[in-house]
C-alpha cells in the first residue's frame, strides 16, 4: 500500500428542498386552503476518524465529496426528505485544515470522532407557513437554503510514542527492524526509507509504538532531501530517539546537523525528551567508543547510551530508557509482575 499523508478535498453540503405551493383539493370541501409541504433539509458533510488506516490514498482516487441535496415540498402538507450525507472516513492522527493549509479546522486523534465540515441547507417553506387571518389563499413559498462549498486540506500525523530521527544511514531501520515486528527497507545506501514505518516495540512486558521517518541532512527544513516531508510525524510523539552512526569520523558535527534540522523545523520538537545513542558499537573498538561517546556528549549535553541495532547490544537499555518517559501516559498494565521481556 502507498503511503500518502497530504490530500486536498473538495466538499460540498447538500442544497435545501424548496417549499411547495399547494392547495387542498377534494370533493365536498369548499376553501380547502393551502397544504404545501417544506423542503427537505440538505445532507451534511462530515469526517470521522474511524481505526485500521494510516495512509491517506483513498484520497488520491476520489477528491470531490457532495452530500445529497433534500427533497422539495410536496401537497397534502408532505415535507421532502433530507439529503443523505457524505461522511469522509479518515485515519486517526489526522488534521483537517482550511484552503490556507495552515489554519487547523479540526484533529482527530480518537477513533470514533467526528466533525462537521459543511453544514446542508435548510428546507424552505411551503405555502401552508404563510396562512394568516388577512392571507387566506398564499400562493408563495420559500425556496431551500443553498449547500456550503469548500476546499479543505487533509493531513495525516501517525500516533506514536517514540520517534526517530538521525542523519540518513545512521541505523534507525535497523533498530525499528531489531526490536519490533515492522519491515523497513534496509540496505547500505543512504535514504532507503522513503516514508516512515510504525512498529510495536516491547519491553519488559511493555508496549509501545515507535515511528522511523526519513533521515535529515543539512538543509532539510529548507527542502532539501525528503525528511522535513514527514518531522510532523513525530509532533505527537512523548520522546525522540536520536541514533548517531558510531562510525562516522564527526558524531557532534552529525549530532549538531540533526538538533539544528529540527529547531528550525519546530519549536516543539526541540522541547521533547530526547535520548541520544551512538549506534553501531560492534564496529569499533573500545578507545575509539569512550573517544566519540565523550565528543557526542559534550555537543548534546545527553547521557549518551551505547548500542548497535544489528547486534543488539545496548538495545534493552535504550527501550527500557524510552519507556521510563513513556510509561506516564500509558494507562496501567495489568500484567506488570510477569517478570523481564527481551527483545
Amino acid at each position: 500500500m502507498k503511503f500518502l499523508d497530504l490530500a486536498k478535498v473538495y466538499i460540498r453540503s447538500g442544497g435545501g428542498g424548496a417549499g411547495c405551493v399547494s392547495f387542498r383539493r377534494e370533493k365536498y370541501v369548499e376553501f380547502g386552503g393551502p397544504d404545501g409541504g417544506d423542503g427537505g433539509k440538505g445532507g451534511d458533510v462530515w469526517a470521522e476518524a474511524v481505526p485500521g488506516l494510516n495512509t491517506l490514498i483513498d484520497f488520491r482516487y476520489q477528491q470531490h465529496f457532495f452530500a445529497k441535496s433534500g427533497q422539495h415540498g410536496m401537497g397534502s402538507q408532505m415535507t421532502g426528505k433530507g439529503g443523505t450525507d457524505a461522511v469522509l472516513k479518515v485515519p486517526v492522527g489526522t488534521e483537517i485544515l482550511d484552503e490556507d493549509e495552515e489554519t487547523v479546522i479540526a484533529d482527530l486523534t480518537e477513533p470514533g470522532q467526528r466533525v462537521l465540515l459543511a453544514r446542508g441547507g435548510n428546507g424552505g417553506w411551503g405555502n401552508l407557513h404563510f396562512k394568516s387571518s388577512t392571507n387566506r389563499a398564499p400562493r408563495n413559498a420559500n425556496p431551500g437554503q443553498p449547500g456550503v462549498e469548500r476546499t479543505i486540506w487533509l493531513r495525516l500525523k501517525l500516533i506514536a510514542d517514540a520517534g526517530l530521527v538521525g542523519l540518513p544511514n545512521a541505523g534507525k531501520s535497523t533498530f525499528l527492524a531489531a526490536v519490533s515486528n515492522a519491515k523497513p527497507k534496509i540496505a547500505d545506501y543512504p535514504f532507503t526509507t522513503l516514508h516512515p514505518n510504525l512498529g510495536v516495540v516491547g519491553v519488559d512486558n511493555r508496549e509501545f509504538v515507535m515511528a522511523d521517518i526519513p533521515g535529515l541532512i543539512e538543509g532539510a527544513s529548507e527542502g532539501r532531501g525528503i525528511g522535513d516531508r514527514f518531522l510532523g510525524h513525530i509532533e505527537r510523539c512523548a520522546i525522540l530517539l536520536h541514533l548517531v552512526d558510531g562510525t562516522s569520523e564527526d558524531v557532534a558535527g552529525d549530532a549538531r546537523t540533526v538538533l539544528t534540522e529540527l529547531g528550525s523545523y519546530s519549536p516543539v520538537l526541540m522541547a521533547k525528551p530526547r535520548i541520544t545513542a551512538l549506534n553501531k558499537i560492534d564496529a569499533l573498538d573500545e578507545e575509539t567508543i569512550a573517544m566519540r561517546r565523550a565528543e557526542l556528549e559534550a555537543e548534546t549535553g545527553d547521557t549518551v547510551y551505547l548500542m548497535s541495532g544489528v547486534a543488539r547490544q545496548g538495545v534493552t537499555e535504550v527501550l527500557r530508557a524510552l519507556w521510563a518517559e513513556i510509561g506516564p501516559t500509558h494507562a496501567p498494565d495489568d500484567h506488570a509482575d510477569e517478570g523481564p521481556w527481551q527483545p
